[in-house]
């Protein structure tokens, strides 16, 4: 058997071709279903002494995950990429864990080596947001404090980009700080 006919024995058919770039799409690109939505973010804390309501005058984006979900791991390197980029535009993630303790939340975002706060979710935070029933789960506020995207699923750069980039363009109502 010559090589050419060896490797063309190993060439994929056109549609383990297809499925296979399916598969690698999906895993770049998973899919998400994005709600727009109209309504005002909840006064829930996020850090000791701090509201969500502290960060009005900022985009944020409220992010439900936990270190058990390979789909929240998976989608942290793009967040926190996109919060180093534009932190000083006036953005903002809080990721709400629901780990069982801060120290395991805190432990991971340490190793490797994510800057954004993870306080652990409440119930108070969950009922707040019309409970999380999965994850990663993520909602995106306007400078104005108004809920405008809900994220069920992964968010990546594309994803952020385009949720959050128009609203870092604006600047905040007049009667807000």
């Amino acid at each position: 058997m010559t090589t050419r006919e060896f490797l063309k024995k190993l060439q994929p058919s056109p549609v383990t071709a297809i499925l296979i770039g399916l598969i690698v799409y999906l895993w770049f690109r998973p899919p998400a279903f994005v709600d727009e939505v109209a309504q005002p973010a909840p006064a829930v804390p996020t850090l000791p002494g701090q509201t969500l309501a502290d960060l009005r005058g900022k985009v944020v984006l409220v992010n439900f995950w936990a270190t058990w979900c390979p789909y929240c791991r998976h989608e942290m390197p793009a967040m926190e990429a996109f919060y180093r980029d534009n932190r000083a535009r006036g953005f903002e993630i809080v990721a709400y864990s629901l780990d069982k303790t801060q120290a395991e939340a805190d432990a991971y975002l340490r190793e490797a080596g994510y800057s954004f706060p993870a306080p652990l979710m409440s119930d108070q935070v969950s009922q707040a947001f019309g409970g999380v029933d999965r994850i990663p789960l993520s909602f995106v506020i306007d400078r104005d404090g108004v809920i405008r995207h809900r994220i069920a699923g992964q968010v990546h750069a594309g994803r952020l980009d385009d949720l959050i980039t128009p609203l870092l363009a604006t600047s905040a109502s007049v009667g807000s700080r």
